[in-house]
Parts: C-alpha cells; structure tokens; sequence
C-alpha cells in the first residue's frame, strides 16, 4: 500500500476514533490544525503523473446542467453545473462502468461541508479535471445524508487504509462496487509535499490500464479482511457482559479524558457528545451516594455550563453550532445540525431535572426556539441544517462564520443608548461587548484563523456571570439581564438583513425522530404544551409524508418544495435502521408526554417492521441497511460506535426494553438480550465506544418501572401525578395511563391495569416492577417519595 500524503488545511471530517466518542462524524473546519491527506490503495502505484502546474485554468459553471439536475438532494444539485458527467448511485452508473469496463470514482459529501464546497471549486468545476473523469472513469455523487449505507460501506475502507477519514471523501471502485483507492480532500493540483487530484487521476487510470487484474485481486483482498474485521456476532457467547463492569470501565475511561478547567473530553476539536452526558448522568443516579457518582454528575453539568457559555452556542440566535475549534468552546465550526439540536436540548432538559437550575431549562427552550425560528417545515418537518458559510455582503464570496460574527464598531452602532445607574459612563453595546468578551482588535486568534478571513471579528462567548458584570458597572442582576437580552434581541433583527447561510432543506426520519423526542421529553419535564404539540405535528409529519401504509415502510428523505409542499425522490429513498430507531424511541417519548396511545400502537408496527428488515438472526442485531437495498455493496454493516449520533443498534437496545414494558411481550426482552450479546466484545474491549449501549446494558441488567397513573387524562389531579413524574431524572421507566377501560390499547396489552383502582375516586399511581405493584398514593409528593426509593 502506499500513501501521497499532502498538508492542505485539516479537511473536513475526523476520523472514527477507537476512543472517547467525539461525535466526529462531521468533521473538522478549515480553521484547525492541518493534516495530511491520505490517499489509500490496495496495491502500490508508482510515482508518477504530469508535473504540477502553478495556475490551475478553472471555468465558471458550465451552464448546461448534467444529470444531478434531476435530484432532490441539495448537496447533488450544488454540483449540477459541474462540466463532470455526474451519475447518482444507481443501476446506470454500474451497468456503465460494466460495458466501458471503466473504474467507477465514488464523491460522498453533504450539503453543508466546508470541504466539499473547497473540492467542488477546486476541481470539480475545473474543465481538464472534468475531461479526465469523463473519459477514464464513471463518476458517482452521493449525499451521505441520503445514503448513510454506502457512506459507512467506503468510509470503512478508507478508515482501515489510511490514517483516518472524513468528507469528502473520495473513493475508487472496482464496476463490482469493491473499493481499491480512497482518500478524503485533495487539492487540484501538486504542493511541495502533497498530490493534487489531478496527478491521482493520472495514477489510477495508469494502474487500470497497466494492472488492472492486480487491483481487482488486491480489492477482493481488502473487502474479504474488512468482512472479517467488521463482523459482530454472538459466536459461542450466550448473555451480555456484567453492567457494573462495563460501567465502571466507561466512567473511568471518560474521567482520564476529562477537561477540568473547560469540560468536554478532547483537547481540540472539541465536540458536543450528548451520548457522553446521558451516560455520565445515569452514571450518577446508580451511584448517587459515592464519589464516582458525584464525579460524574459534576463533569455532566459542568460541560453543560460551559458549552452554554461557550461560543459553540449561538447567543444572539439560539442553537448549537457543530462544534468547537479550540479547547475553550470559544470558536466554533458554525454550521448547525439537527441532530445536534434534538440530542442536545434533552441533555439539557436532563439537567434542570437534576437541578432544579433554570439556567439549563433556558438553554433548551432556546434551541427549540431556534428550531422553531430557522429549520421548521409549515407542515411540521425538520429541515436537516444550516451551512457554516455566507457571503459577508451580497455578491460576496462566502466565508466561514460570515453570519454569526461582529466587529465593536457593529455593536456600537446597534446599542448606543447609555446605560442610566452605572458606576461610570456607559453604553448598552459596551456593557455586553464587556459580558461577552469583544474587543476591538477581535477576539479570534490568528492560528485559528489561518485565511485571515476573521480578522477584527468577535465571537460572542460569555466571560463574566451576570453577578460580576452587575458588580463591576454598578448595577442591579436583573437589570443587567434585561439590558443583555434586549441588545441579544438588536443584533438579531440586525443579523437577519445579513445574506443567510445556505439551508439545506432535505429532511431525514431518523433525524426528525431526534427532534420529535427534543421536544416531546422538553415539553414534558417544563409542562409545556406548545412544545408537546410541536412533537405531535412532527410525528404526524413524519406518517404523513415519511411512511408507506402499504407495505409499513419509512421513507429516508423528502424535501421542501415550492409553496410549502412535501416533495419526494422517485423512486422514494427508503428508510435505514437509524431512521426506524430514532423514530421508534420518538414515538415512546411522544406517547409519554401526550398519553396518546396511538402513537405507541404505530411504535410497535415500526418495530416489527424494523425486525423484519435489519434483524440479523444467525448473529443478532441488527444491520444498518436492508439486504435488497445493500444489494451490490460489498460489506452489510452494524454500526458499532455512540458518536455524534448514537448508534442505531443501542438506540434498538432501549426500544425494546421500553416497549417489553409497555406490553410484557417477552420476545422484545430476547432480542435485546441477543443484541447485547452480539456486542459484548466491542463493549468489553472499548467502552467508551458505545456509552449508550452501556446505558441499555444496565437499564436491562436493573429493574424496569413501570409507573402506572389510573385516572382521567384531562383532570387536574391526574396531570399533577404525570407532572411530578416527568419533573425527576428517571431514565429506566415507563409511563403508563391507564383510563380505566378496559378495551383500550394498553390494557389489552397489559392486562394487570384492569386490576388496579383508583383510591376515593381520584387520581392514582402506582410503581411497579418484576410484576408486582407499590401500594397506590394519590399525591404527588408521595409518588415523589416513592420513586425515589
């Protein structure tokens, strides 16, 4: 194997760390450290290739588009105009490279990818590169959003090949689909140390030209070792490992990873890693009464503070950012994703749980106001981001970060009034510039800096508390408080006249899943109906428009169309095992804040359909996509890694455990048995790896509540039992309504419901488990105490 390695700035994208999960799967900004870009190959190749050229003759747009025109993908439609003869992934293209007997060269990217706008720029609009992709290989554009099948499948490759991975990431296939060069972002031309795309075009149409049968030897090679490597399977092994074991090793490998001055678990990127947070707080409520217990929650809310205080939160408009470029959250990597903001906003609805500290309850009412604000469909959808660059001014080159930062000279003029009552003469812009840390000079360091794009700009991060800030001009807290927000709420009308980032309107069931249960579980913990019904519309969205009654199907994608409509690919894009999980763990969290059975009855429909599409039941587990949808790709995968999103198979793994308590169907309680089983050896050797299937292990190596309110949903004593029940952190629970009739959905699944009374004709709950029930109470501070046991 041999490797070009190139210096370009870090290019978008980490690689999967076989460490601490760093929610890595959307990678790094052009403001890092750089790294070199690897190409991998499965045979040597020679040195070789035209020299580099110093000026690279780049076109604008050609203006006749090529297939990608028809796509719905936004991330396919970018590259329309390219002069590349751009397939999508299909038949077509593999039945073209079969008769041209032509390598095929596979771009993965997605719409909002800082790195896959520079390579698009660089070389995909460049004429020479085009006319050599157009005569020597058959090149394929995929969204990874839209394909995360095909984008796990190459990026395996590329992973165990070289010495990471990312996107865009750029891979060359045998006509059979197997890979046998991949690499991530090249620049066009040849550096001093680095190989230009152009000169690895000139390399492997060399190679198939001249040693053609080597490669395909060598790749056949590759893809049986990555079979090999990548199977998870039962074996011999009949139940899962000790919870307590593996708790006890994931605490202990996160703590030797913790930032004490900062939180987090990296130096720098440092990610937003909600699956770290859900683990470290159940983690707590386990061992409350010992050291590690108080350990954990403490790096939990800590994190939680500093991110908030961060520049990786929006402070003018709401929401997270995707991550941070420094140590100190203070510069981030402004995109935002939505599934940063799903995840994000229930840790943060955990922790007011825990508290009881408004602090977090604002955080998260924030992101859904965001949410809400920027990436809502009128029908109920959820658009899937907002891109990281916007031009300054209109008819500008866009810049990273262009949108969210300020000079002192903006501020000023925005917030001019003086401030009555202080200490010494002063404005409103520069009482927050001093609470969020603006200075004249800007407040971004060159090194992170590298393009000079930001100079003079400040990213607004919180420096002070609001007691300080109060103190040192003299003021009362909430006066102070008043003057920030209502400056906070001038530089948001004045942001909006800024040339927006781009959107990406493509919306994903498994995604949406995350933002239904964002806001269902907020709604629930705060007693908010609003955001309860904000739940509701997804949900309803998600079965109007993302579900095939037919045949129980979800759809992956659809997509915002003219005039507000609801457009779809044709053929549709059919759903992956995330989107069936993510859906499915909304829907429970749905029933749950609304106590609408028929959102658990279309729960456990998904369910069975997802056992019947991705279940593996020689090996268990299941299989990121379905076997005819996979048809073609040389390796069927399970995802084995909590990162920026947890993995689908222990999102599975709490499912079943909930809905095994919501009907007492044991077949649930096997499977996620078998699922645990099949993981034990990922658990075992890297913990760390999969803290949200550590989290299951232990939900179901504990005992299941299942708290039982028998009364009427729309009285006032029995939403005060629900309340009390969403205000505590109880993450091993169900809640069950039970109305009293006995031909309702959960009653008939439950049968022991229909034994259980109401005391006096009010309100009652009761707190059961292993089959048997508490006595029943009938306030809420009783049930508070009972739960607490």
């Amino acid at each position: 194997m041999s490797h070009f390695s190139s210096p370009p700035p870090k290019h978008k994208g980490e690689h999967k760390a076989h460490g601490l999960p760093r929610g890595s799967e959307r990678g790094s900004s052009s403001r890092d450290k750089d790294r070199s870009v690897t190409v991998s190959s499965s045979v040597s190749m020679p040195a070789g290739g035209k020299g580099s050229r110093s000026n690279c003759s780049q076109s604008t747009p050609q203006k006749v588009p090529n297939r990608l025109i028809n796509e719905k993908s936004p991330y396919l439609q970018q590259h329309a105009y390219n002069p590349v003869d751009w397939y999508p992934w299909g038949q077509e293209a593999f039945d073209k490279a079969r008769k041209e007997n032509k390598p095929i060269f596979l771009s993965v990217g997605y719409s909002t990818c800082h790195w896959c706008h520079m390579m698009e720029e660089e070389s995909f609009q460049n004429e020479e590169i085009g006319r050599l992709l157009n005569e020597d290989f058959i090149s394929v554009k995929v969204d990874r959003e839209e394909r995360p099948d095909v984008d796990k499948v190459y990026m395996t490759f590329v992973q165990a090949t070289s010495s990471g991975g990312g996107w865009p990431m750029s891979v060359w296939l045998t006509p059979n689909l197997q890979p046998f060069v991949g690499g991530t972002y090249f620049p066009p031309e040849d550096g001093l140390t680095r190989v230009g795309f152009r000169t690895v075009l000139l390399r492997i149409r060399e190679q198939w030209k001249q040693n053609k049968n080597t490669l395909l030897e060598n790749s056949q090679h590759v893809t049986t070792a990555l079979l090999a490597r990548s199977e998870i399977s039962m074996g011999d092994r009949q139940l899962p490992p000790s919870a307590a074991t593996m708790n006890s090793r994931c605490f202990q490998q996160l703590d030797e990873g913790y930032d004490e001055e900062y939180g987090g678990f990296a130096e720098a990127p440092k990610f937003p890693t909600p699956v770290i947070l859900n683990f470290l707080f159940s983690y707590w409520l386990s061992h409350r009464l010992t050291q590690d217990g108080s350990r954990a929650q403490q790096m939990a809310l800590h994190t939680l503070k500093m991110m908030a205080n961060g520049g990786i939160r929006d402070h003018v408009g709401q929401g997270f950012h995707r991550y941070s470029t420094d140590r100190q959250w203070h510069v981030p990597h402004f995109e935002k994703m939505l599934y940063d903001q799903g995840q994000l906003v229930v840790a943060y609805s955990q922790a007011y749980q825990i508290t009881g500290d408004e602090f977090y309850s604002d955080v998260a009412k924030g992101i859904l106001q965001y949410v809400a604000r920027h990436l809502s469909h009128r029908s109920g959808g959820f658009y899937s981001a907002e891109d990281a660059d916007s031009p300054p001014e209109r008819g500008m080159r866009p810049k990273e970060g262009a949108f969210y930062v300020w000079t002192v000279k903006e501020v000023q003029q925005l917030l001019s009034e003086p401030v009555l009552g202080a200490s010494e003469p002063l404005t409103s812009g520069q009482l927050l510039m001093k609470h969020y840390g603006l200075t004249e000079a800007g407040n971004i360091s060159p090194s992170q800096d590298p393009k000079g794009e930001l100079q003079g700009q400040n990213v607004l991060t919180v420096r002070y508390s609001l007691e300080l800030t109060a103190a040192r001009f003299g003021l009362e807290v909430e006066v102070v408080r008043t003057l920030l927000n209502t400056g906070l709420e001038k530089l948001f009308q004045a942001r909006k006249h800024r040339p927006k980032p781009h959107l990406d309107n493509k919306m994903l069931a498994a995604w949406n899943g995350l933002m239904v249960s964002g806001y269902a579980i907020t709604g629930a913990v705060l007693g908010t109906e609003r955001l309860i019904n904000y739940a509701t519309n997804g949900a309803k969205f998600l079965k109007r428009h993302m579900f095939d009654v037919a045949t129980g199907r979800l759809m992956r994608t659809c997509y915002a169309g003219s005039g507000g409509t609801v457009e779809h690919s044709n053929p549709p894009c059919w759903g992956f095992l995330e989107d069936y999980a993510f859906v499915v763990r909304a829907l429970l969290d749905l029933y749950e804040a609304s106590l609408e059975s028929a959102w658990l009855e279309w729960a456990l429909r998904l369910q069975d359909t997802q056992d019947r599409l991705f279940w593996d039941s020689r090996g268990g587990g299941y299989f990121c996509s379905e076997a005819e949808l996979g048809a073609g790709l040389p390796l069927r995968l399970k995802d084995d890694q909590d990162g920026a999103e947890p993995s689908a198979n222990s999102v599975s793994a709490h499912n079943l455990l909930r809905l095994h308590g919501f009907t007492g169907h044991k077949d649930w309680i096997d499977k996620c048995v078998c699922l645990l089983t099949a993981f034990s050896e990922r658990m075992r050797r890297v913990p760390v790896a999969l803290p949200e299937m550590v989290r299951a292990l232990s939900a179901h190596q504990q005992t299941l509540k299942q708290i039982v309110i028998c009364g009427d949903p729309q009285a006032k004593d029995t939403k005060a039992l629900v309340q009390c029940v969403h205000s505590m952190y109880i993450p091993n629970k169900v809640l069950i309504l039970a109305d009293g009739d006995p031909s309702s959905f959960l009653s008939r699944q439950l049968p022991f419901l229909n034994t259980l009374r109401r005391l006096e004709d009010r309100a009652t709950a009761y707190v059961c488990a292993n089959q048997a029930c508490s006595m029943p109470v009938t306030e809420p501070s009783e049930l508070r105490k009972l739960l607490h046991q």
